[in-house]
């Protein structure tokens, strides 16, 4: 996350320290001015509603009960306040500045692309904001702070006053939503463009609005022209990372940051409330407070502040280095070094990291208590991705794991115990051929189709590839698994939605979904979060589910993994709930080595020596 002033600020600003004061609204102003600018994409009202935002914080800082919940009460003030302005909007339309004629380095999405010299899928998807709904667009800013780390899934649930499912609910629809409108955005781009598309758009009048987005997308899916837009979308929350800063110009620098933000026309209520906040922030000192607010801050600590804005947000002129698209082999963190495209003798390999320093302590006294032993609870749903390490097949034997896989054809390269079955998979488009497919069938009976065909750097095939080589894997008579995507396997209109349309008017079999998933949320929300994505995925299709990867990971932020003691109550949760739908016929975790680069959430070292994550998976089932 940024670095934000920590509870004993809190504290003191709200006792009435000038000093205090200042860093509490330099170190905040940046998270706010961030989710006003996305929630109102930029309308001229954002710095009035900003300085509204701040004002109300201060002016009520003395009564803030619970200091370590500053940030969340923040939040919540920030929310209400956009959506006052959204039903002021509704109630008086005329006030509203024209889109045409209105400041230009206002408009959030503009100014993203300009300042941060966007491309590619970040360009489309900073342009795709602009056709979201507007309850989505409030949603949009919470969660993109989600993403990029700057706020928590806790933070958001109480800025939305819903409960976790409903959130989770919401952003995922939000979500879905935003993948449309990318579709949208690049199909009116197309050059040459779609003629069909543009008798469709003769009256559309060129503004973003939901009537528009739904015909468009509409005409996406049922176009064989427009329909590849569709195809190789990366997923938002990994087009946060990769935007370098450099140090702003002296030029810069200005007055206060609450002086300047009004002075591009606060309304005389907002100015004179600046007085009024005086009169509350701490009791001691509080008559002076407006003098202590911030206009000592300078327009250099707004700016550089401000870079925290990822692809929708940011009004000030921040620099950045140009950065591509980032590689979507980052669909699980550690592909592709960690998952290739695999071959009969594919090793896994892995970087050398090394093992944190260990601080000596005081020499523990002597005990005669005989260390717990844990011992593997056998599941024939539990299972494992698994890649080379020394003990793989030990290892497969100690976690319990009724089956396991290594996205090949084949185990030749790690054979499992005898008891532990192996499962083939048809990784990749290169791999559907005779040899590949008679190697598959000599393995068992069940055959795991293509991985992740959605991400670059995976399987990465278009719907019309996958379902053209759909009957050669069929023909094995292996009960076969659906091609499992990186993320979107509830979204309607989505890769996975779109082949599994294609495969019923074909009439090809699909016996059950597989799905991978990777939460950025690491809290104890994380088990509802998984457990309802898939739920809604069985609702989708009815069919049975494996979720053949699944894990923690935060792909755009910091710290990108769990800790062990997290990871050991997602574990816990998770397979609970997995183990208790009749649906999910099997699951397994990413991955069975904790070594290299997978050292931080793998689940054994070696043969014999699980990590904390790898006990709590040992005993599930």
């Amino acid at each position: 996350m940024a670095e934000q002033p920590d509870i004993a600020v809190v504290i003191a600003a709200r006792d009435g320290d000038p000093v205090a004061v200042d860093r509490l609204v330099a170190g905040y102003l940046p998270l706010v001015y961030t989710i006003v600018g996305r929630a109102l994409e930029g309308h001229a009202d954002v710095d009035d509603v900003v300085q509204d935002v701040m004002l109300r914080v201060l002016r009520n800082l003395g009564d803030l009960r619970e200091p370590e919940a500053f940030r969340s009460w923040l939040v919540a003030i920030t929310v209400r306040q956009v959506r006052e302005r959204f039903r002021a909007r509704r109630g008086a339309p005329e006030a509203l500045v024209h889109e045409d004629v209105r400041d230009p380095g206002a408009d959030f999405t503009d100014l993203s692309i300009t300042r941060l010299e966007l491309s590619g899928q970040r360009r489309e998807t900073a342009e795709a904001t602009r056709w979201l709904d507007e309850d989505n667009r409030e949603l949009l800013a919470l969660w993109w702070l989600e993403a990029s780390g700057e706020l928590t899934r806790d933070e958001i649930v109480e800025a939305m006053d819903v409960t976790r499912q409903h959130a989770a609910v919401r952003i995922q629809r939000m979500k879905g939503q935003l993948e449309t409108a990318r579709v949208v955005v690049r199909a009116l781009a197309a050059s040459p463009a779609c003629p069909d598309l543009q008798l469709l758009t003769t009256e559309w009048d060129g503004r973003p609005s939901p009537l528009w987005r739904k015909r468009i997308a509409r005409h996406t899916r049922e176009c064989r022209y427009c329909s590849p837009a569709w195809n190789g979308l990366v997923a938002a929350e990994r087009l946060l990372a990769g935007m370098a800063l450099v140090p702003l110009p002296a030029g810069l620098v200005g007055k206060g940051a609450l002086a300047s933000l009004g002075a591009g026309g606060g309304t005389a209520a907002t100015k004179a409330a600046a007085g009024a906040a005086a009169t509350k922030a701490g009791g001691a000192g509080g008559s002076h407070l407006a003098a202590k607010v911030g206009f000592s801050l300078s327009r250099k600590v707004l700016t550089a502040a401000l870079s925290t804005t990822a692809v929708a947000g940011g009004t000030a002129a921040v620099v950045v280095t140009q950065q591509p698209d980032p590689p979507v082999t980052t669909a699980a963190i550690v592909a592709p070094t960690t998952r290739p495209a695999p071959t009969p003798t594919t090793v896994k390999p892995t970087t050398a990291k090394p093992s944190p320093s260990v601080t000596p302590s005081a020499k523990p006294k002597p005990t005669t208590k005989a260390p717990a032993v844990i011992t593997a609870k056998a599941s024939k749903k539990k299972g494992v991705g698994v890649w080379e390490f020394t003990g793989t097949k030990s290892a497969l034997d100690d976690v319990g794991a009724g089956w396991y896989y290594n996205w090949s054809s084949n185990n030749k390269s790690m054979p499992g115990p005898a008891d532990v079955e192996f499962v083939p998979m048809i990784w990749g488009k290169d791999n559907v051929n005779d040899a590949t497919l008679a190697e598959a069938k000599k393995e068992g009976d069940v055959l795991l189709g293509f991985n992740e065909p959605d991400m670059d750097g995976q399987a990465k095939m278009s719907v019309e590839d996958a379902l053209a080589d759909w009957p050669k894997l069929q023909a094995t008579g292996m009960r076969l698994g659906s091609p499992a995507v990186a993320f979107g396997g509830d979204t309607a209109g989505g890769w996975l939605d779109r082949f599994m349309t294609g495969a019923m008017d074909k009439g090809y079999r699909v016996d059950f979904i597989t799905l991978h998933w990777y939460g950025s949320d690491f809290s104890a929300a994380a088990v509802n979060q998984f457990l309802g994505y898939v739920d809604a995925v069985h609702k989708r299709y009815g069919k049975p589910i494996w979720i053949t990867e699944y894990g923690l990971m935060n792909f755009g932020g910091s710290p990108k993994y769990p800790t062990q003691a997290q990871l050991v109550t997602f574990i816990d949760g998770s397979t609970k709930g997995l183990e208790k739908r009749s649906f999910i016929e099997r699951y397994a975790w990413f991955g069975l080595p904790a070594v290299g680069d997978s050292v931080d959430f793998g689940l054994y070292k070696d043969g014999n020596s699980p990590t904390e994550a790898g006990k709590a998976y040992k005993a599930a089932g």
